[in-house]
């Protein structure tokens, strides 16, 4: 490695080592009081004001998202982002750790404005509320929060080091039938029965999945099925994600998918309506220079990271439509043990734990490297951008 690299590497370890306890104070603080998406009121204040404390220009609420923010410190076209994410599962708290992402993301902010005043170039670390749920980013995508940026990047908790990301395409989808009640004994010819129809399309969705890719998803729930068993159901509710390794195919598969809940209200005579989710999840492309860069930097802190180039899919995120505008990465580093799944518990305990600050202190250490690995080398930034234009087909 060359010598002014290491030279750098070496100030940032030593930026994020002295910022260690203030990181982990700050993680726990979020850790113990979790907000659902939109409502991270108190994680956004403490993230700006610890932001603000070690010289960074914030704007909060922007693109009209009240636990939005942007916190930027140096100058330069060359413009990396760090996003964090805050938003906790309703009922399990961090149990997606994004209390380590949000903390994670600070620390490498201000370890690399440190380096960047003297080899110039911008640091940006945006706040990017309600991932769990509404898909804040694609929210903030279409209000042009990531615009003029080089690249930008997180690190989300795991139970494996790695530098590569697959995440399906995902659109949310809400479907309610409307049909009649009536005595389910005395007159059951009286009613439209919209539970029927609820699983009628059920069934219909079970068939569907044996024809289309092996890699789609199609799975849901009943939010609502009636009031009780002597009345036919006048009304039923579900939640269903559509998800698709590619955008396109996602586009495709949507209208197959109303197909069948067409099916259900032909089949029972119930009125149907649906409604598709405003923020639709991109599949995230992972942009290779960059993720090379980052594993080199996880290997050099003593990690084992994993071969992930070829591995399939796994959920969706909405750091697919940040990829969609620019070079963009989404890697993991581990903090829990194989058996342990994200969103639960478990998980959320292991996000509080030595092992979680452990992660948190390596993802500080390794996204501010690569971020100064993006300011300092224009051969590095010309092979993202080439890399991400093939992505785009471009």
């Amino acid at each position: 490695m060359p010598t002014e690299i290491q030279r750098l590497n070496d100030r940032i370890d030593a930026e994020v080592e002295k910022l260690r306890d203030e990181l982990i104070d700050l993680s726990l603080r979020i850790h113990a009081s979790p907000e659902t998406a939109f409502e991270e009121k108190q994680a956004a204040a403490w993230l700006t004001e610890w932001l603000e404390g070690h010289g960074f220009r914030v704007e909060r609420g922007i693109c009209d998202l009240p636990t939005a923010f942007r916190a930027e410190a140096g100058a330069g076209d060359v413009r990396v982002a760090l996003l964090a994410e805050y938003d906790a599962l309703p009922g399990i708290g961090h149990g997606c750790g994004h209390n380590i992402i949000a903390t994670s993301s600070a620390g490498a902010g201000v370890a690399a404005a440190a380096a960047a005043q003297e080899i110039g170039g911008t640091v940006v670390v945006i706040g990017t509320p309600a991932e769990e749920v509404y898909g804040g980013k694609a929210l903030m995508a279409q209000r042009g929060a990531f615009e003029g940026l080089t690249a930008a990047m997180l690190s989300h908790p795991g139970s494996r080091n790695a530098a590569y990301a697959r995440a399906l395409a995902c659109a949310a989808l809400d479907i309610e039938y409307f049909g009649r009640e009536a005595h389910a004994a005395a007159r059951p010819e009286a009613g439209v029965n919209a539970l029927d129809a609820m699983l009628s399309a059920f069934h219909a969705i079970a068939a569907l999945r044996q024809h289309i890719r092996s890699s789609a998803r199609v799975h849901g729930v009943i939010t609502d099925g009636g009031e009780a068993p002597n009345i036919v159901p006048g009304h039923s509710a579900a939640t269903f994600l559509v998800r698709a390794e590619d955008d396109e195919y996602l586009e495709e598969l949507k209208p197959r998918v109303i197909d069948c809940f067409e099916a259900g209200a032909q089949a029972s005579g119930a009125r149907l309506e649906y409604r598709w989710g405003e923020a639709q999840y991109a599949a995230m492309r992972t942009n290779g220079p960059l993720a090379d860069v980052y594993r080199e930097q996880l290997t050099a802190l003593g990690r084992e990271v994993a071969d992930d180039t070829a591995r399939r899919p796994m959920g969706s995120t909405d750091m697919g439509n940040v990829s969609a505008l620019v070079p963009a990465i989404h890697p993991s580093i581990a903090i829990a043990p194989s058996e342990i799944s994200a969103h639960s518990p478990a998980f959320a305990t292991c996000a509080a734990s030595e092992d979680g600050h452990r992660g948190l202190i390596d993802a500080a250490k390794a996204l501010a490297r690569t971020t100064v690995r993006v300011l300092t080398d224009g051969e590095l930034r010309q092979r993202m951008q080439e890399a991400f234009e093939s992505e785009r087909g471009g």
